[in-house]
């Protein structure tokens, strides 16, 4: 086998942390569909941006995956390989809020992958565009729409529209997809030059409506309208579950702080739920704005956005959502319609038949029937998703063994292996074995039917 050359991505999302090792053939570091995932590592503990009173924990927090990216590559390998680490909105929001500290937890983490005998090659916030990009460009990359090799070894297009992507972390939730409509927002127009193709991208990404701040600003709506009381109802969360919330813990972000009361932060609040499935919609829907738009036409919060064309692919929360309902609740999602039923199947069951039904997802179980609501509102309300289009999306994790997400679209971008020239026609080493293939069947061919000419012929001259 060719030799392999190897690189890691650290994507440091608000939430938590992940490595990836990617590998593909030395000797082919223009080709396509070849760069593999090798291995991955969740970091434990929260996102780096969590360690803002405490920065060098963030680069301690990494030690352990590092440890078995020093495994996972081979030792000879180490000096060669790049290593990249990108932040998203989780520091997006922390260098909003504090600058300093934002700093200091990037100069921490950057000390610590500066230790390893890798080819560290920096670590930068990526913008929420940026985050969106590549997202699409992993897709499209995996599943071969921008170019693939033919039997023979030669460059092919293949003549395929590409995915469009949708991200849904935990700070923030991108869309992008080619679009051949006139984008009236310049702010959302990428053009990318890939493998000789321009392609005209539309990408957006909404700050704050990641899961974690859309649970955050969800829970502020709801102190609101009971005017922070002692005890007030979640029409989102399962009868039966209950919890005690301090104020701080919902606005210690800038998604909240412009709604944050006048009460002591360390005021308790006791949230009951009471599964209410229209009502959990109705504040849901409070955290979007589709009264403004100053263009032919919004998303909400009078950003622009195009109609949606073609195939999606959706991936991080929002495949977790979509599978959740389909692996537990045991709902299969087709139409929007299937979407939303299941969130309000989801608000109706009680926190008891929920634990029955999957007792291992306790810590999240109480906010599905929310972020379900949040993801129809969100596909159909928001990105305007139809019973025509929504059929279209592939909620998924993976493209074969390879995660989605931007990690690797942000690796193939920084290490050049996507070129903006299309590659010159060439012949690889598949090549030879074709000639190998041919002439051996030519050989037999030929010998085939010399043998039967003899056979022939002797048949003849024996029946004379």
């Amino acid at each position: 086998p060719p030799p392999l050359q190897y690189g890691i991505v650290l994507d440091a999302g608000s939430s938590h942390t992940a490595m990836f090792v990617y590998k593909w053939p030395a000797d082919k570091e223009n080709d396509t569909g070849v760069v593999s995932e090798h291995s991955m590592c969740d970091v434990e503990g929260p996102g780096i941006s969590s360690y803002s009173s405490n920065p060098p924990a963030a680069g301690t927090s990494l030690v352990h995956c590092l440890n078995q990216a020093l495994r996972n590559v081979p030792k000879e390998k180490h000096v060669g390989t790049p290593l990249y680490l990108g932040a998203t909105a989780g520091m997006r929001l922390l260098n909003i809020t504090n600058l300093q500290a934002s700093d200091a937890v990037l100069s921490a983490v950057a000390a610590t992958l500066k230790s390893y005998p890798f080819d560290f090659r920096g670590a930068k916030i990526l913008s929420g565009e940026e985050e969106g990009v590549f997202g699409w460009v992993t897709a499209n990359y995996l599943l071969e729409n921008f170019i693939k090799r033919g039997w023979l070894g030669e460059w092919i297009q293949p003549q395929k529209k590409t995915l469009g992507a949708m991200d849904f972390g935990g700070a923030s939730t991108q869309i992008t997809f080619e679009t051949r409509d006139t984008i009236e927002d310049p702010r959302n127009e990428v053009m990318l030059k890939l493998y000789g193709q321009v392609y005209k991208v539309y990408t957006h990404s909404f700050l704050c409506y990641g899961r974690d701040q859309v649970l955050k600003r969800l829970l502020s709506k709801l102190f609101q309208a009971e005017s922070y009381q002692a005890t007030i109802s979640h029409p989102c969360w399962p009868m039966g579950y209950q919890k005690s919330l301090p104020l701080s813990s919902v606005y210690d972000s800038p998604c909240t702080e412009n709604e944050r009361p006048s009460l002591a932060l360390n005021t308790t609040v006791t949230m009951v739920g009471t599964g209410n499935g229209s009502l959990c919609a109705l504040h849901v829907s409070k955290l979007f704005d589709f009264t403004t738009c100053s263009f032919s036409r919004c998303s909400f919060n009078g950003i622009f956005q195009p109609e949606v064309s073609g195939n999606f692919i959706a991936f991080s929360a929002f495949f977790y959502t979509v599978d959740f309902i389909q692996t537990v609740m045991g709902r299969s999602v087709h139409l929007p319609s299937d979407l939303k039923d299941a969130a309000e199947t989801i608000c109706a069951t009680s926190w008891s038949e929920l634990l029955q039904k999957a007792p291992k997802l306790e810590k999240r179980l109480s906010d599905y029937c929310a972020v379900s609501m949040f993801v129809y509102l969100l596909t159909t309300k928001g990105y305007n998703f139809n019973n025509y289009s929504f059929p279209n999306i592939a909620f998924q994790k993976k493209v074969g063994e390879t995660s989605i997400g931007w990690a690797l679209g942000y690796m193939l971008n920084l290490t050049n292996m996507i070129p903006a020239e299309k590659p010159s026609s060439y012949k690889s080493i598949l090549y030879n074995y074709w000639v190998i293939l041919i002439l051996l069947f030519v050989v037999t061919t030929l010998t085939s039917l010399v043998t039967a000419a003899c056979l022939l012929r002797h048949s003849k001259s024996f029946t004379i």
